[in-house]
């Protein structure tokens, strides 16, 4: 419940912005006292008297209020509130954010806030997934940022893919989170990551893992749901991300490495990322070319970091508790039963992806846990069912 707290809701130019009338409704409902902005675009799509309606209070969008302003009411509306939300977050004004632009209310109060800031995106699948909008995400999300959704699903335009708002409950899930104080978690920084990632070997070709992402996001989750603040580092990745978490988008295993590094101090960390064991040693700044006649390409690789067996051997600093994954496809047991002691975790869960399981890229494990104890084998479940045993172990070895 949110009893007694503030939230400051953004509602900015897209389509998506109708469903923030259900979600000043489902806040209201849970004891949260609702401060509204309505941004120039936001107005074309929802209208201030049914958000002030909804909300109890008077909608703000005007940067220059006199009245307001000569209180400097930025000021104090950006730091009354206990939380700031923005839903839906658009590209520019997720641009604006990153780059420190201030030109209308809605920017201003974001950089004017000393609370945290949680953002839904809502935008065109292209406008996702280019370049400029995964730069100002990880940005964000190294400023402390968090982020609901996006949701993959069909677009107002028509387009399929990533960029659809998260729906109200799962917003408001995301707020709950946030505040934390409730759970067995709560006060605990957690680390998941999770995702494939992508070597380069040309600017076009890259040399992966097959891993869609689904695991790590649902154990991020379980574990913001027990009240741990979440760090999720993720390779590019086909699963929506998590709910309530820090989001750290990355590309590479000497990214990840270097997002999970700049992440700790942890509590808990969970390596769910399929990381590529190798890259190629000299990536080429051009496409390299298939010539008739000519024989095929040799590639020099050269073996990327072992960030889970980094992070389980480092002498300051460590987790309390590292828990690393294995997919294995003969053996199972016996594989990852060595695997934890060469890596020097703690735990480590190891995923039978025998093609006659049918389970890799899946929506459901067949998991072991292989602990200092033995072998303990689960049965077969949906991912998510997964995430929320793990969460719950890591509650009981936290306590």
């Amino acid at each position: 419940m949110l009893d007694g707290h503030r939230i400051l809701l953004i509602i900015a130019g897209g389509i998506a912005a109708y469903k923030c009338l259900e979600l000043i409704r489902l806040l209201r409902k849970a004891g949260a006292a609702v401060t509204p902005v309505l941004t120039a675009a936001g107005a074309e799509f929802v209208t201030p008297l049914s958000v002030a309606a909804l909300a109890g209070e008077p909608v703000h969008d005007a940067l220059f209020d006199l009245t307001a302003e000569a209180e400097m009411g930025h000021i104090e509306l950006s730091r009354s509130a206990d939380l700031v939300v923005v839903a839906p977050a658009t590209a520019d004004l997720m641009a604006r954010l990153a780059t420190g632009g201030a030109n209308d209310l809605a920017s201003t109060l974001l950089l004017a806030t000393d609370k945290r800031v949680l953002l839904a995106p809502a935008m065109n699948v292209r406008m996702w997934l280019h370049p400029a909008t995964q730069r100002n995400l990880a940005t964000l999300a190294a400023d402390g940022v968090l982020t609901v959704g996006p949701d993959e699903g069909e677009m107002a335009c028509g387009e399929y893919g990533p960029g659809r708002m998260a729906e109200p409950a799962a917003i408001l899930a995301a707020i709950e989170a946030a505040f934390g104080g409730a759970g067995p978690l709560a006060g605990r920084h957690a680390l998941v990551t999770s995702g494939p990632t992508h070597e380069p070997i040309d600017p076009v070709r890259y040399i992966a893992n097959r891993s869609s992402g689904r695991q790590g996001s649902a154990i991020a989750e379980a574990l913001a749901a027990r009240g741990a603040r979440v760090t999720f580092v993720t390779g590019p990745a086909s699963a929506p991300a998590p709910s309530g978490c820090s989001v750290v988008a990355v590309q590479s295993a000497a990214e990840m490495l270097a997002a999970v590094e700049a992440a700790l101090p942890a509590d808990v960390a969970v390596f769910a990322a399929a990381v590529a064991d190798w890259r190629v040693a000299t990536p080429s700044s051009s496409k390299i070319k298939k010539q008739a006649g000519v024989a095929a390409q040799t590639l020099e690789l050269a073996e990327n970091p072992d960030i889970l067996r980094h992070v389980a051997r480092l002498p300051t600093g460590r987790p309390r508790l590292v828990v690393g994954f294995a997919a294995e496809t003969d053996d199972v047991v016996a594989n990852a039963t060595a695997k934890r002691l060469r890596k020097g975790c703690d735990w480590l869960l190891a995923n039978d992806v025998n093609p006659s399981t049918g389970i890799m890229g899946g929506s459901e494990n067949a998991v072991t846990l292989i602990t200092g104890a033995g072998a303990e084998t689960w049965p077969r479940m949906s991912k998510r069912a997964t995430a929320e045993a793990l969460a719950d172990r890591i509650a009981e070895a936290l306590a």
